[in-house]
């Protein structure tokens, strides 16, 4: 298949997982290993197109972005509930970067992840928890170092950051909503600093021949991401994350079932 396709099809899988808690590592991987695309480059192109899906972000949200940006610490969401909720993954990723993509980059882990994550989600749902957060300015920094925490699970490809974050944030008390705008805000600097990183180190396995197949799949990725998030807030406060698991559990069966 034209490289160019398989890049459109990957930036359309990574838009529509990567801000649902179904981990859109885990869709690229499996997606890749089907479409017979695989190996260093295919690892380093997966991780490129996230900075599409980040940039929507960025765009959704510009005006809570720039009140970040200002460094205003005396009220509401500030720069510190980031760097709180950044700093366990961060610490993780860079003693286990080398190890994860070695060894953790293949449908098995994914398989085992996706259940994994499944069963946070459940747990999360079901457990009693009042809910002492209703909007992004009344989050603590005790809250943000908490789903930091949970983030860290997500360095295990297939589990989601998304669906870890969200449901630690369900987790530290904050309602849905709340949840999921932090876990779109995190990820920005989450994964502009592990895609700079990656790329710094992978750099020779990317030729100046691969730009349209990368571009292709970063403003596809941008696009489809765009429509998810408005799409995925909305769809939050109907049906809440327990689906969201049953999907998880039925797609490790299918991908068992095939490559078992």
């Amino acid at each position: 298949m034209n490289e160019i396709i398989i890049a459109i099809i990957l930036g359309i899988i990574e838009g529509l997982t990567e801000f649902l808690p179904v981990s859109s590592t885990g869709h690229l991987i499996l997606a890749g290993h089907f479409l017979d695309f695989t190996g260093e480059k295919e690892k380093t192109f997966s991780i490129f197109i996230q900075l599409g899906a980040i940039m929507a972000v960025v765009v959704y949200y510009w005006k809570r972005v720039l009140s970040i940006l200002k460094f205003n610490f005396k009220e509401g969401l500030n720069v510190l509930h980031i760097l709180f909720a950044m700093l366990p993954a961060v610490v993780v990723g860079l003693l286990l970067h080398e190890l994860i993509k070695e060894y953790l980059f293949s449908p098995q882990t994914v398989i085992v992840a996706l259940a994994a994550g499944g069963v946070l989600l459940i747990y999360a749902e079901k457990k009693n928890q009042r809910v002492l957060t209703e909007s992004l300015d009344e989050l603590t920094y005790k809250q943000a170092f908490r789903i930091g925490l949970f983030q860290c699970l997500a360095l295990f490809p297939g589990f989601s950051r998304a669906g870890a974050t969200i449901a630690g944030g369900i987790l530290s008390g904050a309602n849905h909503k709340t949840a999921a705008e932090f876990s779109f805000l995190v990820a920005v600097p989450m994964m502009f600093a592990a895609s700079g990183l990656d790329l710094a180190k992978s750099y020779e396995v990317i030729s100046v021949s691969d730009i349209d197949m990368f571009m292709a799949g970063f403003f596809s990725a941008f696009i489809v991401a765009l429509i998810a998030i408005m799409s995925f807030l909305k769809l939050l406060s109907k049906v809440k994350l327990t689906p969201f698991a049953y999907y998880r559990f039925a797609l490790a069966a299918v991908v068992a079932l095939f490559l078992l």
